[in-house]
């Protein structure tokens, strides 16, 4: 017998299976959907014009809007307030670089070791890891809930910076350890070989990797919209909603907050891995407790719950510190970094509080709301208003009495 969910959401399915059952609107894309596809555009292109220092920003990008979907799907669609991102972003990004890397050839046999596996299976593995992890934590995260989940999860944070800074042999210690080069089927993702060309620009590090985490992008995006279209999504809205009308409506609540919270370590381990991929060398104090806060800072104001706002914040929280860190200098309010002032970082951080605030009080959709408001009203502008009604003919109006005097 199937629960009152799927049949709620098999409702909702076959309310929708009407209006696109027409083949005619069924092929058409929407205006949303050209904008994503716009968007990869431009973003495939960006190597050829953008300098190195920009385009691992922009990798920096990329690694935080996987996280952020991640996250979001945790926090924002399923209602589990998470603050270990950090410690499921270095376990990505530490797996990665044991399972890839080889031990260093030096005198005493110290250092970090590794497993030598190849890159792409390092990777995958890496990513199953931070799940296995999140599969061990949570039936913790099954049974709490709002503060004290978050509490819980923050544990991990200072449990992952106390084995990251003591066991050297898998982290490096204090001084981290490098990262592998990303391999696929032969191709490096390096600047040495082979050598590659596009429209006489050298494509180097940078540059390849640059497609390898816009692929990642998309797949994260698309799994994630894809997931919340269907029962699981709606399921998941219900547990945050109110698990005790999910319950009765057939939802196991449980199961749900368990799978989302493995699914969300599983997207932060990618983005580590991606992290770790585009700085080549990772340290232990990059994983505090500063990049969970940063994290929950992308999907407040990218808007709860959204799949697009939490690209659209992340892009906001990782870019704006970077652009400003390096071109700072030309605004006259900002000082160099350790004179006593405000510099970049401090800035970008008053900016956050200030946005977080102020969406939480004014806009608590975030950006993604806002872009909504905008799109509908262009699309009001640019629809044809409608013909007036055309007024009823006499004979039709009723025949009322005269009044009796």
């Amino acid at each position: 017998m199937s629960s009152d969910v799927e049949v709620a959401a098999d409702a909702r399915a076959g309310s929708g299976g009407s209006r696109a059952s027409s083949p005619a609107r069924r092929r058409r894309p929407t205006v949303p959907t050209l904008l994503r596809v716009l968007v990869v555009l431009v973003v495939a292109v960006l190597p050829l014009y953008l300098t190195s220092s920009l385009l691992q920003t922009g990798l920096f990008c990329m690694s935080a809007i996987i996280g952020a979907i991640g996250l979001n799907l945790l926090t924002g669609n399923t209602g589990q307030l998470s603050l270990a991102h950090a410690f499921f972003l270095a376990v990505g990004a530490y797996g990665y670089a044991f399972f890839a890397g080889t031990a260093p050839k030096i005198a005493g046999g110290s250092g970090a070791s590794g497993l030598a596996l190849p890159t792409v299976v390092a990777a995958v593995l890496a990513v199953l890891l931070t799940g296995a992890l999140g599969l061990l934590f949570s039936p913790v995260s099954s049974r709490l809930r709002g503060i004290y989940l978050g509490i819980a999860s923050l544990a991990l944070v200072f449990v992952g910076q106390h084995v990251l800074f003591n066991a050297e042999s898998f982290t490096g210690g204090f001084n981290g350890r490098s990262v592998p080069t990303f391999n696929l089927f032969g191709f490096v993702f390096d600047a040495t070989e082979p050598q590659l060309y596009i429209l006489n620009v050298p494509f180097g590090r940078f540059e390849r990797l640059w497609y390898l985490g816009l692929v990642l992008v998309v797949l994260s995006y698309v799994f994630a919209k894809n997931l919340l279209r269907g029962r699981p999504g709606w399921a998941m809205q219900m547990v945050r909603d109110n698990e005790i009308a999910a319950a009765v409506m057939g939802v196991d609540v449980r199961r749900y907050k368990a799978s989302a919270f493995v699914l969300s370590s599983m997207y932060a381990g990618l983005a580590g891995v991606l992290f770790g991929l585009t700085f080549s060398r990772i340290v232990p104090d990059t994983f505090g407790v500063d990049l969970s806060i940063q994290f929950l800072a992308m999907i407040i104001i990218g808007g709860l719950g959204t799949v697009g706002g939490a690209a659209l914040g992340a892009v906001l929280v990782v870019a704006l510190p970077q652009v400003l860190s390096q071109y700072g200098s030309s605004v006259p309010f900002l000082a160099a970094p350790g004179s006593g002032g405000v510099d970049a970082g401090s800035f970008a951080r008053y900016v956050y509080g200030i946005a977080i605030v102020g969406f939480l009080i004014f806009e608590a959709g975030g950006l993604a709301a806002i872009g909504r408001r905008i799109a509908e009203a262009v699309g009001r502008r640019g629809r044809p208003a409608p013909p007036p009604a055309a007024p009823a003919p006499a004979s039709a109006a009723p025949d009322v009495p005269a009044s009796s005097p």
